[in-house]
C-alpha cells in the first residue's frame, strides 16, 4: 500500500498536471476544434515548452536547492522550507504564460497555464502560514479545467471528467495515508485547485475569450 500510494504521489504531481491537460485537450477529444485543427507538429512543440516549464526548470530549481541545501528533501516535506521552491516554480509558470501570450495557440492552453501559475502561487502564499496539499492543488486544478471544457465549451468529456473524480480520491488517499497532509490540508487544497481554474474560465467566458 505504501508503494501504490507514493506511485500516485509520483505520477500525479501537481508540476505535471498543466502537461497532462494539454495532452488530452490536443490528443484526448476527437473532433474537437483543438484535435482537428492543431497541426501534429504544433501539438507536439506545444506539449514540450508546456513539460520544459512546468515541470523541468521547477524540478531543476528543486535539485539545485537541494544541492545547496536550502532544503532538506526532494520531497519538501518540511513546510518552512516549501515556500521559496512554490514561488520559484510559479515564476516558471508565469514567464511560460508571458511567453506564449501573443502566440497564435488557443486561448484555452494559454489560461490553463496562467491558473496553474496562480494557484501555485496562492499555495505559496498559504503556506507561509499553513501547510496546504500542493498535489489536491494540482488535481483540483485539473478537475477545474475539465469541468470549465464541459460546461463553458461543452466538450463531450464526462467520461474523462469521471475518470478524474476517482484519480483525485486515489491522490487524496494516498497523501492521507502517507501522512503527508491533514484531511482540511486535502479537502481546501483541492478547492482552490477546482476554483481558480473555474474561476479564470468563467471570467474568460464572460467576456468572450473562450
Amino acid at each position: 500500500m505504501n508503494f501504490l500510494a507514493n506511485f500516485f504521489s509520483l505520477i500525479f504531481h501537481p508540476l505535471l498536471m498543466v502537461t497532462y491537460l494539454c495532452v488530452i485537450i490536443l490528443f484526448g477529444i476527437e473532433g474537437s476544434m483543438f484535435f482537428m485543427f492543431t497541426p501534429l507538429k504544433l501539438k507536439l512543440v506545444i506539449i514540450a515548452i508546456v513539460f520544459a516549464f512546468t515541470f523541468l526548470m521547477p524540478v531543476l530549481n528543486l535539485i539545485i536547492l537541494l544541492k545547496l541545501n536550502y532544503v532538506s528533501s526532494i520531497k519538501i516535506q518540511n513546510r518552512k522550507e516549501r515556500t521559496f521552491p512554490l514561488i520559484a516554480s510559479s515564476l516558471c509558470y508565469f514567464g511560460l504564460f508571458y511567453m506564449i501570450y501573443d502566440f497564435s495557440i488557443w486561448p484555452t492552453l494559454k489560461l490553463i497555464v496562467l491558473g496553474g501559475a496562480v494557484s501555485i502561487f496562492i499555495a505559496a502564499v498559504i503556506n507561509y502560514w499553513w501547510q496546504i496539499s500542493a498535489h489536491m492543488i494540482g488535481i483540483g486544478g485539473f478537475f477545474g479545467v475539465l469541468i470549465a471544457l464541459c460546461v463553458f465549451m461543452q466538450l463531450p468529456i464526462l467520461s474523462i471528467i469521471s475518470i478524474s473524480i476517482l484519480v483525485a480520491g486515489f491522490v487524496g488517499f494516498a497523501r492521507l495515508f502517507l501522512e503527508a497532509h491533514s484531511p482540511s490540508q486535502v479537502y481546501i487544497g483541492f478547492s482552490v485547485g477546482v476554483f481558480v481554474q473555474l474561476g479564470l474560465f468563467y471570467l474568460a467566458h464572460q467576456i468572450q475569450i473562450v
